[in-house]
């Protein structure tokens, strides 16, 4: 079956997750859930897309499908907690102006800020729990910071490799990426700072901090899925059988 989007593809793993394995009642094994933080530019969703083509080589079939949520998460956050479509646009993180939600808010246009970040976050910790996810973003680590089964990275890389990337995915001129770049960055941290107290650059939050600028973006993956699998082992026995630790 050919699956074309990506809120498809989540639907999918919700319904891998509730399914019992060939009708024998063996229900889907946990594995693990790694969060990305990215600067931006780092190229995040390309390096989750190849992290879940490594995985897939060396997981059986006692564990669902790996599946990656970023813009996806936001459809499925609406659909957990019956909420308008129009409100994806709330969403995205911390890029509303604090005066533009403020009047909005109180004209009743859309719920508070803090409601809609503890849904979000409700929906996280659902998924990081079933494991076999990669969640980009919204202090995915923070959220799941406490499951044993999570991995936490963030993503670096210098100015002059994350300025034609977004160049290229968004057609911009380099001078609009560089303000592309920093407006993003900026979002992200406020969005870390005031709804959960913490700073996006603190090394401690992460499990792997990843330099990108000399990598591609499949060794990228390779390197993080490597020392994942490498840290899990002993949570998940099956995976030592097929993968001993001694091939890295």
């Amino acid at each position: 079956m050919i699956v074309k989007g990506s809120f498809e593809k989540a639907r999918l793993y919700i319904e891998s997750h509730t399914r019992d394995l060939d009708q024998k009642n063996i229900k889907k094994k946990q594995g693990p859930c790694i969060t990305i933080s990215r600067e931006t530019g780092t190229g995040a969703d390309k390096i989750g897309m190849e992290l879940i083509d490594f995985f897939q080589s060396y997981w059986n079939e006692y564990y669902a499908p790996w599946t990656l949520f970023d813009k996806n998460l936001i459809e499925k956050v609406l659909e957990d907690h019956h909420l308008p479509q129009t409100l994806s646009q709330y969403f995205v993180e911390d890029k509303l102006s604090e005066l533009k939600s403020t009047v909005n808010e109180l004209l009743g246009l859309h719920p508070n800020t803090w409601i809609l970040v503890n849904k979000t976050s409700n929906t996280i910790l659902q998924l990081a729990q079933m494991g076999n996810c990669i969640i980009i973003g919204r202090a995915g680590n923070i959220i799941s910071g406490k499951l044993k089964n999570s991995f936490h990275v963030r993503l670096v890389a210098n100015i002059e490799k994350k300025i034609p990337y977004i160049m290229e995915t968004y057609n911009l001129s380099e001078s609009e990426a560089v303000d592309y770049i920093k407006k993003e960055d900026l979002a992200r941290k406020n969005y870390l700072k005031k709804y959960f107290k913490k700073n996006v650059e603190d090394p401690l939050l992460y499990n792997l901090v990843l330099n990108t600028s000399s990598l591609s973006f499949k060794e990228a993956a390779e390197i993080i899925g490597k020392v994942v699998l490498n840290n899990c082992l002993h949570f998940f026995p099956c995976i030592e059988k097929e993968m001993p630790i001694e091939h890295f």
